[in-house]
Parts: C-alpha cells; sequence; structure tokens
C-alpha cells in the first residue's frame, strides 16, 4: 500500500508540474475571456475530456506502440527525460517552452487547440504517462490513470475559476509558481534520463 501511495504521489507530482494548472488556467481565461460563463464550463469540461482520453490511450497501449515500432523502454526514459527536461529548463526561465506552447491557432475550436492539445495533453505529458505505466502491471497503470483522472479534475475547477484565481495570485505569483513547477519538471526529467541510460547499458551488457 505504500509503494503504491508512493507511486501516486510520484506521478501526481509530474503530472502537475507539467500540466501547470495555475499558468493553464491564464491561458484559458486569456482564450475565452470573451465567452459567456456557460460557454466556458463547456470548452473546460471539452478540453479536459479529450486530454483525458489521449493520456489513458497513450497509458494503456503503451507497451503495444513499443511492440509495434521495436522502441525499448529506456530509449522512451531518454527521449521522455530530455522533453520533459526542455518543458522545465524553459519554465524556470520565466518563458513557455516550444513543446508546450500556448498559441492561439486558427481554429475555432479552443478546447481541441490550444487547450487539450498541446497545452495539457503535450508530448512532454505523454512521455511522463507512457514512462509510467510501460513498464508497470495493470494496478501502477490504474493508478497512473486514476491519479490524472483527479489531476483533470482539479484543472477543471481552476478553469471555472479562472479569474478569481488570476485576481488572487497576480502576475508575481504566477510567474513563481511557473518557475517553482520548472523545477520540478527539470528534476524529474533528469531521473527519467538517469533511469533511461542505466536501462540501456544493463541491455547492452546483457547482449
Amino acid at each position: 500500500m505504500n509503494l503504491l501511495f508512493e507511486h501516486a504521489v510520484t506521478i501526481f507530482m509530474a503530472f502537475f508540474a507539467i500540466m501547470n494548472p495555475i499558468a493553464s488556467t491564464a491561458v484559458f481565461a486569456g482564450l475565452t475571456r470573451n465567452m459567456e460563463k456557460h460557454e466556458q464550463t463547456k470548452v473546460a469540461i471539452k478540453s479536459l475530456i479529450i486530454t483525458f482520453v489521449i493520456i489513458l490511450l497513450f497509458s494503456v497501449l503503451g507497451k503495444s506502440i513499443f511492440h509495434l515500432f521495436g522502441i525499448t523502454l529506456p530509449a522512451l526514459r531518454i527521449a521522455g527525460g530530455i522533453l520533459v527536461f526542455l518543458v522545465g529548463y524553459h519554465m524556470l526561465q520565466g518563458n513557455v517552452s516550444k513543446l508546450h506552447t500556448t498559441q492561439e491557432s486558427n481554429h475555432s475550436n479552443v478546447a481541441v487547440s490550444p487547450l487539450a492539445v498541446p497545452l495539457l495533453a503535450g508530448p512532454g505529458t505523454i512521455a511522463t504517462a507512457m514512462n509510467y505505466s510501460a513498464a508497470e502491471g495493470w494496478g501502477e497503470t490504474s493508478v497512473t490513470i486514476s491519479v490524472f483522472a483527479f489531476l483533470c479534475l482539479i484543472t477543471f475547477f481552476c478553469f471555472i475559476f479562472s479569474s478569481k484565481i488570476l485576481l488572487i495570485i497576480g502576475r508575481d505569483g504566477l510567474g513563481i509558481v511557473t518557475r517553482l513547477m520548472g523545477l520540478i519538471l527539470a528534476v524529474i526529467g533528469v531521473q527519467m534520463l538517469i533511469v533511461g541510460i542505466d536501462g540501456a547499458i544493463y541491455i547492452s551488457t546483457v547482449n
């Protein structure tokens, strides 16, 4: 039970840092500022449902994707670690990573893009989900999915109360949260990279 709890906490921190609900709330508020309250609610629900479905598919089908493309777990962890580190590095600088871009697109449906993809379900989030699901059993995979669903719920409430939240924390508070999440992400990325390199060395030694 303790191992599952620690696993859940680790996953939550990783997802929370890379999704950064507070910063995402600022983007949501900007994209939906001209909408009515009920329209904002619809956009929030649709974007988070799409986000959850994407992460669910990559979490469940992670092993199948590996077999299909001949990908090893260490390779995913190395690539995912680099992606997560880059996102965290840019956040530490107070910038928005190009991998986590939030530029308003030409699409009228902002719930799909840029909110769901790539803001919430970007490369870093997908890599993190696959990293924590690919090598684990169905129990750990279920924990990963459940934790992400809980985070989506938290993000939903952040979106709904976006105006109040941004009024409370202000621009300086948003900058502090962004940099803190960036530091956590950078550390998680390095850890994924170390584990990936260690696994790659082990595989090459065995072969």
